[in-house]
């Protein structure tokens, strides 16, 4: 194998790529793999290879529900409940979650006034 310039030059079955990139290697590994796939007709197109890798990878990774829930919550996105659910939690153990990670829950109460006079109906 040569090295010139920052390129890796290798026989005819390796590809030229600049050392500093070995995304490049990743990318045609991964789109060599996906063709095969559809090739071998496990998947129809390229998009149902890409769902189905998402879909694994969250299953597989749950700390990336997590952060989604997290950041999907704070945007507003989501209510906590579903935020919970998302992160494949309890609604406790997500405000846990988020009190480890330093976030603070701001909750909007009624006016004093208002919550005397409708408890007063009730006693």
């Amino acid at each position: 194998m040569l090295r010139r310039k920052g390129f890796i030059i290798g026989d005819c079955n390796h590809l030229i790529i600049r050392r500093q990139d070995k995304m490049e290697t990743l990318s045609v590994d991964i789109e060599r793999k996906v063709g095969a796939l559809l090739d071998a007709g496990y998947y129809s197109n390229k998009s149902e290879v890409i769902k189905n890798a998402v879909i694994s990878l969250f299953r597989e990774n749950t700390e990336l529900n997590v952060t989604v829930a997290i950041e999907l919550y704070k945007k507003g996105e989501v209510s906590l409940s579903k935020a919970a659910e998302i992160a494949g939690v309890t609604t406790i153990e997500f405000k846990e979650i988020l009190g480890k990670r330093g976030f603070t829950r701001e909750i909007e109460a009624r006016p004093a006034e208002e919550m005397d006079k409708k408890l007063r109906k009730y006693i």
